[in-house]
Formats: C-alpha cells, sequence, structure tokens
C-alpha cells in the first residue's frame, strides 16, 4: 500500500477578542535550527542548557523558531505589528537566505483581510524578520499605510554608528527598506499612545531602541513584547542567559526581567514574535526564573 502521510499540519492563524478589539495572530513563518546552546545561554555551560532543555521535554539541540507578526483591530484602524520575513530570501535585498519565505500577505485574505486594509504598520525594531515584509515586488506591501517606528531605532539604523559585525548587513538592509518610509512615519519614545488603547514600552537590549506595546480595551489588557523573549524556555527560565542575537547582552536580560516581573506582577497577557504559535499565554514565576503558560480557551469562553 503507498504511503498516505501528508506531513506536518499547524495553524496559521488564530485571532481572539480583548475587549473591543479582535487581535490576529499569523504565523508568519518558522524555520528548524541546530544549537540551542550557544545561542542561547552562552554565559552558561552546555550541559546546564541541554539539562534544562530535557527536563521541559524538548530537544536539547534543535528547536522550532516562529516569526509571528500580530494585527490589532480596534474598531477604527487595523493595525499590523511588525511584517515578517516577507521576500528576503529570495535576495533582491542582500544575502538572508538563512531566513524562510514570509507568509503574512498570503495568509491575510484566509484573515479576512487585504493587505490595503492596514491601516498602520508599526515596527518594533530594525532586524530582518520584523521589517523584511515592508516591501512586496518592489512596492510598498500595505499600500494605504501610514508607519510608526521607535525614534531611538530608526535613528539608530539610520546614523549606522556603533554597528556590530553581525547586524552590517541588517543596517544596509534598513537602509533600503525602512528609511524610503520616512515621510510616511511617525516616530514614537516610550510612553506615547500609536492609538487610542495602544502605548509604546521601553524594552531595549535585543536592539538598541526595541518597543514593547501595552494594548487595552475594556479593561482587558495584553502585553505585545515583541522580541523581549526569543525562547519559552531557555529565555524565560533563565532569563539572565545571554541570546546571541541580541544586540546589548547585558541590557536585554535586565529588560528580561523587568518585563517579565510586569507581566507577572499584573497579570497581562503576553504575545510574543517568537513564542510557539499562536505565540499567547501568561507568565508564572518558577524557581530561578518564570514559566510559560500558553493560552487555552480563556479567550473563547
Amino acid at each position: 500500500m503507498v504511503s498516505r502521510l501528508q506531513g506536518v499540519l499547524q495553524p496559521t492563524i488564530y485571532r481572539f477578542r480583548l475587549g473591543g478589539f479582535e487581535v490576529t495572530s499569523i504565523l508568519d513563518s518558522k524555520s528548524l535550527r541546530t544549537g540551542l546552546h550557544p545561542k542561547f545561554g552562552a554565559n552558561a555551560s552546555a550541559d546546564e542548557a541541554h539539562a534544562l532543555a530535557r527536563a521541559n521535554h524538548i530537544d536539547p539541540d534543535r528547536f522550532e523558531h516562529s516569526f509571528g507578526p500580530t494585527l490589532v483591530d480596534t474598531g477604527r484602524e487595523l493595525v499590523l505589528f511588525d511584517t515578517g520575513n516577507g521576500e528576503l530570501r529570495q535576495g533582491a535585498y542582500g544575502n538572508f537566505s538563512a531566513l524562510p519565505d514570509g507568509d503574512l500577505r498570503s495568509l491575510l485574505p484566509t484573515a479576512g483581510y487585504q493587505p490595503g486594509d492596514v491601516d498602520v504598520v508599526v515596527i518594533t525594531h530594525g532586524h530582518p524578520d520584523h521589517i523584511g515584509g515592508l516591501m512586496s515586488a518592489s512596492a510598498p506591501a500595505f499600500p494605504n499605510a501610514r508607519y510608526v517606528f521607535g525614534a531611538a531605532e530608526f535613528d539608530f539604523w539610520k546614523r549606522g554608528e556603533n554597528i556590530r559585525e553581525a547586524r552590517k548587513a541588517n543596517r544596509e538592509l534598513f537602509m533600503k527598506i525602512a528609511v524610503p518610509f520616512a515621510e510616511q512615519s511617525s516616530f514614537v519614545k516610550p510612553g506615547d499612545e500609536i492609538a487610542p488603547g495602544i502605548r509604546a514600552i521601553d524594552a531595549a537590549g535585543h536592539s538598541p531602541g526595541l518597543l514593547a506595546f501595552h494594548i487595552e480595551s475594556e479593561g482587558k489588557r495584553l502585553l505585545l513584547w515583541a522580541d523581549v523573549i526569543i525562547h519559552y524556555v531557555m529565555s524565560l527560565q533563565r532569563p539572565d542567559w545571554q541570546i546571541d542575537v541580541d544586540d546589548d547582552k547585558d541590557r536585554a536580560a535586565a529588560t528580561r526581567k523587568r518585563i517579565l516581573d510586569m507581566v507577572v506582577s499584573e497579570r497581562l497577557w503576553a504575545i510574543g514574535f517568537h513564542m510557539p504559535f499562536p505565540g499567547i499565554g501568561l507568565v508564572e514565576r518558577c524557581q530561578n526564573g518564570y514559566r510559560w503558560v500558553p493560552v487555552t480557551y480563556q479567550f473563547n469562553i
């Protein structure tokens, strides 16, 4: 008998109500990576990292890395947080062949939207997997949108000073794909409101001007933390452990602890760009760190 195995199939769209808002998480793409350590925990031993992985029932070397932009429909505006990988892998803006192709634009109709429906594009920070989908076929991917950048983040990449070697190609990409939107953009700082109920929060460390966003409607609250947390075990249960892609590793660790303390103490739901899809959950304190509690049916009833 011929095998009828179809391969792995997983959801790519998840939508829920947050007060009067609708929030949609979209799986833009994912990749399977090796080397859990030292990508995570370079300041810890490989034995420690592998033991933590095994204690959490995950492979001690390989890991799935998800990319998840978020749409927030406020009833007045459709706000997109980050644009995923877009067409970077195809090589039009440099060598980003290690990144998967982004599916955000192709998945929007399944979620009930068209690219032209997006009113606001918010870029949490300037790394490739967040700005890669700004363009499609050399044209703006979201043709009717206005754009929001963190002022410190935009200034850092545009000035191009003190950029570490591993981010030089990132800077060239930012100049090509993000800076052209400057005239259609507003530049915000922590504490600024980008739309009623959506406020920027300082989350710098992973990148020089990373912003998280506090989202609130009718008393329901959510923290979109972007890349504050990169892995649901290694970054959460050991927030002091260094992460290779963090630009300022000490500051990133301090930010992780501050944001995680906020989420726990204020009992906030969190949504993260690299959390296991749909990327939504709660955080609990545990020995030496924190624990990720994925969403189940809480928003469905």
